[in-house]
């Protein structure tokens, strides 16, 4: 089912599919919802899923653009709202990732579980890996001010190592159109110094009720996205587990990301059933 959600300086499009508890998907990058839609297909026997378009990006228009990543955290609580009035399942990857932190810092009351999968916290990482990674991230945008959105997604793919080939036999590379390419302007725009810029609150991180599992990729651990996972779980007393395939993996790997996601669900209700005895 698809719907549109009024929230301050912009329209949310998102989609439902499924039943069962509601586990809300936040794609990384320049992904909207369709990035997600073979995950939440192979999720949506056991859940209800939402995917959505953040602000600026296809169907989600904007006359304020996400200038913090705050702003894409209260658009995603103003979604739950809509949706459910009980704590929602939620899975981020990267910037998605980063988001459903937030949201779990601002918000903490709407969340049950986050699992953050390879969010880029750069705030953690020693140096020089961090000044590494900010540089990184500066070299997106400034490749995208003097050659273009292509150049500048090369740089994107070379830093997180995203490999195309490392993927499930019936996942299909898209072509990019129109539309995905004006979101990648708008992310390489609003969203990527958003990102280099944001620093997450540790503290109300570590002091939320919400249970948040960090998760990293198999075929990512030469990457810093995957050491910040492993940096996080550290920071917060808890296990950081692994996700098939490398850093878009969600997307590449579907199938197995969705099983991996349940059996991590799962776990973590258990533990939380087996605490309030």
């Amino acid at each position: 089912m698809e719907s549109v959600l009024d929230v301050p300086g912009a329209r949310l499009r998102h989609f439902v599919r499924g039943s069962g508890p509601l586990l809300l998907l936040i794609a990384g990058g320049h992904g909207d919802a369709s990035v997600n839609r073979a995950l939440a297909t192979h999720l949506s026997d056991r859940y209800t899923v939402v995917t959505y378009d953040r602000r600026g990006l296809s169907g989600s228009t904007t006359d304020t653009p996400g200038l913090t990543l705050a702003t894409h955290a209260d658009d995603a609580s103003r979604l739950l709202s809509a949706l459910t009035t009980g704590p929602a399942l939620v899975y981020g990857s990267s910037l998605g990732a980063l988001i459903a932190l937030e949201v779990a810092v601002r918000h903490p009351g709407q969340l049950g579980l986050v699992v953050a999968h390879e969010p880029p916290v750069t705030q953690l990482l020693p140096e020089p890996q961090r000044t590494v990674a900010v540089g990184d991230l500066r070299g997106v945008v400034e490749a995208f001010r003097t050659e273009g959105v292509s150049s500048a997604l090369d740089r994107f793919r070379e830093f997180a190592d995203i490999d195309p080939t490392d993927r499930e036999p019936d996942v299909e590379l898209r072509v990019p159109g129109p539309e995905q390419r004006a979101n990648q302007e708008y992310f390489l725009t609003y969203d990527t110094p958003a990102l280099r810029e944001h620093v997450l609150d540790l503290d109300a991180l570590r002091n939320s009720p919400v249970r948040i599992v960090p998760g990293a990729s198999e075929n990512s651990g030469h990457t810093w996205p995957h050491r910040c996972a492993r940096l996080l779980s550290e920071e917060l007393g808890t296990a950081c587990r692994t996700f098939p395939g490398g850093h878009n993996g969600y997307v590449f790997r579907p199938r197995a990301t969705a099983e991996r996601l349940h059996q991590v669900i799962g776990e973590q209700s258990r533990v939380a059933h087996g605490s309030r005895r």
